[in-house]
């Protein structure tokens, strides 16, 4: 099974459950986060974030490492939702992450902040 294309099978189920799309909140949880809007998507996100380093910090303690997979599987799936929210798919994180390949992490950190730098000027 191609990750690329499960993936993009979930991302059409999440794009099914959008108001405009007839989600019904009542009947789905996807639906009900979009229809309450960016502040409710972006809380989960904030918690499962904080969730992952938290298996991630216990992982060093001799957690299980499966614990953090699906806390990972959670914050992917939040972040899923805010990319349709705002119009995006995992398929343009994928683009972004092969745009960057070969590049060294450094540069292209101090590339956005020159740029970004020249964006507020």
């Amino acid at each position: 099974m191609n990750a690329t294309d499960s993936l993009a099978r979930l991302a059409a189920v999440i794009e099914s459950r959008r108001p405009q799309a007839g989600g019904d909140p009542d009947k789905s949880y996807v639906a009900r986060l979009l229809h309450r809007g960016p502040d409710a998507f972006l809380k989960k996100i904030g918690e499962e974030a904080t969730e992952v380093v938290m298996a991630a910090k216990d992982c060093d303690q001799g957690g299980a490492p499966d614990k953090l997979v699906n806390e990972v599987a959670d914050l992917w799936f939040h972040c899923m939702i805010a990319l349709a929210h705002y119009g995006k798919s995992p398929a343009d994180v994928v683009a972004e992450l092969v745009r960057r390949e070969g590049q060294s992490g450094l540069e292209e950190k101090a590339l956005r902040k020159a740029q970004a730098r020249e964006a507020g000027a």
